[in-house]
């Protein structure tokens, strides 16, 4: 069924026609409290009826008047009881009705704006579940259990590859000389330079594409040494021969990358994975499955 959208004229014209009613209505019964013999009342009672009729006519009109030179707003606002009172300087204040009514909105509008946000939330939580980060760890936790292991977590602060084989150097029966972040940047950078020749003819200028310059090779270096720049594959073939130990990287969806493999001893292991934090791309250590018993049955 179509529905019929009252104009705000013919709002007030049923409006009018109910208060003459109304009045019609006070009007009998003050006649019918009078004695019909009693004359006298019965005139000043006439004189009352048609101050009564005149007030109301003029009511009306000055009602039909304001609604032909109001905008429609704000005539929608009289009709529906919304009080509007009129300050001293000027300003308007909105009576007690309105503002009832816009705290009420405010309230609603908290409540649907908590419940939306409440549902982005579970969503999240259910597109984390099934999203690429959730099925990196899945994938995984796979991998290492097939090796006993497990990852163990190393914080994201630009220095996780040196944490990680820090680590794993800490970790073993007889731990080398070099064991700390610093000095495995440090002996990094100075195994690069040495060895320019190995390194950098795989670097290249990030704004040209070009291979980096002797000094562009340098400010690299530099960076390995005294910075939180990330590491990555050649700074791992350059710790492989200052450890004089091969490092197997696992990752999730390829093959596990093994670096300095002409070394024979145990190696150490990573784990790199893509989407483990909102800057991407991250490296953590391995540690000794706890559960073993668990990990076969998952």
């Amino acid at each position: 069924m179509e529905e019929i959208v009252e104009t705000s004229e013919e709002h007030l014209a049923k409006q009018h026609r109910k208060e003459k009613k109304d009045m019609q209505a006070q009007i009998q019964s003050m006649k019918n409290a009078i004695p019909k013999n009693d004359k006298k009342r019965r005139k000043q009672l006439t004189e009352e009826i048609a101050k009564i009729e005149a007030a109301l006519s003029q009511k009306h009109d000055e009602e039909l008047r304001q609604l032909k030179s109001t905008p429609d707003t704000e005539v929608e606002e009289v009709l529906n009881g919304v009080e509007t009172i009129k300050m001293d300087d000027g300003e308007e204040e909105e009576g007690k009705q309105t503002r009832v009514t816009k705290a009420q909105k405010r309230r609603d509008k908290k409540a649907a704006e908590e419940k939306e946000r409440e549902s982005r939330i579970a969503e999240a939580e259910v597109q984390n579940l099934q999203g690429v980060r959730h099925q990196e760890g899945l994938k995984l936790a796979q991998k290492l259990a097939q090796q006993q292991l497990q990852i163990k977590e190393i914080s994201s602060d630009g220095h996780c590859m040196y944490r990680a084989i820090e680590d794993q150097l800490v970790q073993r029966p007889k731990p080398g000389l070099i064991t700390s972040v610093k000095e495995l940047r440090s002996s990094t950078a100075e195994h690069m330079r040495s060895h320019a020749d190995d390194f950098l003819p795989f670097l290249t200028n990030p704004t040209s594409g070009d291979t980096c310059t002797t000094d562009e090779f340098e400010k690299y270096c530099s960076d390995v040494e005294h910075t939180a720049a990330w590491g990555g594959q050649l700074e791992l073939r350059a710790l492989t021969h200052v450890l004089h130990t091969p490092v197997e990287v696992i990752q999730a969806d390829t093959a596990t990358i093994k670096i300095g493999e002409e070394f024979d001893s145990v190696p150490i292991t990573l784990v790199y994975m893509r989407h483990a934090y909102g800057l991407g791309e991250h490296y953590n250590s391995v540690e000794v499955l706890k559960d073993p018993a668990n990990a076969e049955d998952s």
